[in-house]
């Protein structure tokens, strides 16, 4: 990890990028998801030894309402500066809240607000320390209010459909008239959850979620995974134990 105040090229501080990583210990889908073992490490590890591994932030925190929890993330050396209220850790819990809490207190503890905040969810453990680097540079270099992860969507809007009142299939938004060939569909992107990198100045206006000018870090399929059933839970581990075999 980048040390606290990084210098560019002609000595000017390069803006701050603070990683957090949000854990929280309920999950009606997979319970203990966070802390499950995912070749041969729990979940949550994989998300920290890469965002340890970054270049680009100059800190890395986990919020987390888990003793448990908390307990691995220190374990694998994440820091884990409070415990998150409990308030903030139910199924309706916006994250926007959880992410605001952990700004304001970024801000009181180092006595002034970093540039970035990027939030790192532990269930997207393909997510590499260079996509990381890669998405904390997007937004370094194109002076963003954020930049969110992508990944083509495995399902275009075009060919996706709804159930009308009557039970039949109609379009689930309008498309051209005509065929559609797959090659003749303009790209379409899906958020794939594993970087939402935001302006903290922008984290303390209220409802910033609605009104960011967002900008792209586009990522593979192998590496866009998103942990929420016993199925992904399988993938991911498969995909990992093989990458591990493969770097040795």
């Amino acid at each position: 990890m980048g040390d606290q105040t990084i210098q560019g090229k002609h000595g000017a501080s390069v803006p701050t990028i603070v990683g957090l990583i949000t854990a929280r210990g309920g999950s009606k889908g997979l319970p203990r998801k966070n802390v499950k073992p995912v070749a041969d490490k729990p979940l949550i590890a994989w998300t920290i030894e890469a965002a340890l591994h970054s270049e680009i932030l100059s800190r890395l925190i986990v919020s987390t309402d888990d003793e448990e929890i908390a307990a691995v993330a220190r374990q694998y050396h994440a820091e884990v500066p409070f415990i998150r209220p409990k308030e903030l850790a139910q199924d309706n819990s916006p994250h926007t809240d959880v992410i605001l809490h952990a700004v304001k207190w970024l801000q009181s503890d180092q006595g002034a607000l970093p540039d970035y905040i990027m939030l790192l969810q532990p269930t997207s453990p393909c997510r590499t320390a260079q996509d990381i680097d890669n998405a904390g540079r997007i937004a370094i270099d194109g002076q963003a209010e954020a930049v969110f992860s992508v990944c083509t969507s495995p399902a275009h809007p075009y060919l996706c459909k709804r159930l009308s009142e009557d039970g039949t299939l109609v379009n689930f938004v309008p498309t051209p008239t005509g065929y559609l060939s797959r090659q003749s569909l303009p790209p379409a992107y899906a958020l794939n959850g594993a970087i939402f990198l935001i302006s903290c100045e922008m984290v303390l206006q209220k409802g910033f979620w609605e009104r960011l000018r967002v900008l792209p870090y586009v990522m593979p399929p192998e590496r866009s995974l998103d942990v929420d059933t016993k199925w992904d839970l399988f993938l991911v581990d498969a995909i990992l134990r093989k990458h591990c075999v493969d770097s040795l």
